[in-house]
């Protein structure tokens, strides 16, 4: 018989692989709505409030047909995938569509979605991108507000204050719990490969919260700690929308490498910070669209006094890294923009590096795996020099 640890991780599992799937199963459990959301901050904590399953849309592994001639060769893999799952009805299992980020690419993706999906609401408040002015809390807070109301008009009943207190507490228990398996990750524990903890995060975007939890309680309890072997230990930065292809993953790790901690959407940048306890739940969930990004920083957002390439270094430092890969999704602008900024900062820490462009389809693996052994081969040469 399979351990619980196997059936949890199957059930997780099938949710990360078919979302659509698990959404239209959970309807039909519940008679409940889904929204889809696009990432990488819509407050899903207020869907989840207003009775509706909040769903991040993922990145699927069909290949791109009709969203080649929606949204031009230039745009990401993650926006022609998703043009390409809504002119093909792949998601229709959605009530309607809610985004929070302004990014011009996940823009012409989310016009093909209204496009194709009329009949259904596809709101798009955007929250600022400044988070060091005077003015930018205010804003946030009202920006929240909106959501609110326009959840409210989508589900036909009022969202109050009791009800979001109580879905914070919900999604905050679930951050914890991930962020204790990032944790021990982070301090030797290699229990979990780096697929199978994809599949924890990229999960936990798609299914109802509690039910998430639930499952992730019983992996956590069936896993012991596994110590670390000698695999040169590496940070994976970079993926802001989506999930990095797991084949890729595994390339990484079967190359000689292990990795020790990211900074990825489907990863740390996700379940880093909590919203926390408070009287004032729509000032909290303002709050904390703010203080993720110090967690955090990410390159869409201009906040002075935090710097991404800064917060690497210290993440290399503090997990013990010996190396860090870039996975850049190819035409992804403020990653390409930012990412000299984060290769002199390493460099000026002798931190050895390795930049990989991803795409769709067509990943070049034994390519990878070759570029991957030689960074490896690198920092065993520079620790012989070193002794």
């Amino acid at each position: 018989m399979p351990s619980t640890f196997t059936q949890a991780m199957a059930t997780l599992g099938a949710a990360a692989e078919f979302p659509n799937t698990y959404v239209a199963q959970w309807k039909q459990r519940t008679g409940g709505k889904a929204i889809g959301l696009f990432p990488m901050n819509f407050p899903a904590e207020l869907a989840h409030a207003a009775g509706v399953l909040p769903v991040i849309i993922q990145e699927d592994r069909e290949p791109i047909t009709a969203g080649r001639n929606l949204l031009g060769e230039f745009n990401c893999g993650y926006t022609r995938n998703l043009a390409d799952q809504a002119a093909l009805g792949r998601l229709d299992v959605y009530d309607g569509f809610f985004q929070a980020d302004h990014c011009i690419q996940l823009l012409g993706a989310v016009d093909v979605v209204r496009e194709d999906e009329p009949d259904k609401p596809v709101y798009f408040g955007q929250l600022m991108s400044s988070m060091g002015d005077e003015w930018t809390f205010p804003q946030v807070l009202e920006k929240m507000n909106d959501f609110r109301v326009e959840l409210e008009k989508f589900t036909g009943r009022a969202v109050s204050d009791d009800d979001i207190a109580n879905s914070i507490e919900i999604f905050d228990e679930n951050r914890r719990l991930m962020r204790s398996i990032f944790d021990q990750r982070r301090h030797g524990d290699a229990a979990l490969a780096p697929d199978q903890i994809q599949v924890l995060v990229k999960s936990s975007m798609i299914m109802d919260k509690q039910e998430h939890t639930e499952l992730l309680r019983e992996v956590m309890a069936e896993h012991g700690p596994v110590p670390r072997d000698d695999r040169i230990r590496v940070h994976l930065s970079g993926h802001f929308c989506h999930a990095p292809n797991p084949e890729l993953l595994k390339v990484i790790e079967d190359s000689g490498a292990i990795v020790v901690d990211d900074d990825l959407f489907h990863g740390t940048r996700y379940v880093s910070t909590d919203v926390g306890s408070t009287d004032d739940p729509m000032a909290a969930l303002a709050s904390v669209y703010l203080r993720r990004n110090s967690a955090v920083p990410c390159p869409t957002r201009v906040q002075h006094d935090v710097d991404w390439d800064r917060f690497l270094v210290d993440s290399v430092i503090a997990s013990g890294a010996q190396g860090v890969i870039v996975l850049m999704a190819k035409f992804c602008e403020p990653h390409m923009l930012f990412y000299p900024e984060l290769r002199k900062a390493l460099e000026a820490r002798s931190i050895p590096l390795l930049l990989i462009e991803t795409e769709h389809e067509g990943l070049p693996l034994e390519s990878i795996r070759t570029r991957v052994e030689a960074l490896v081969e690198r920092i065993r040469r520079k620790q012989l020099t070193t002794v």
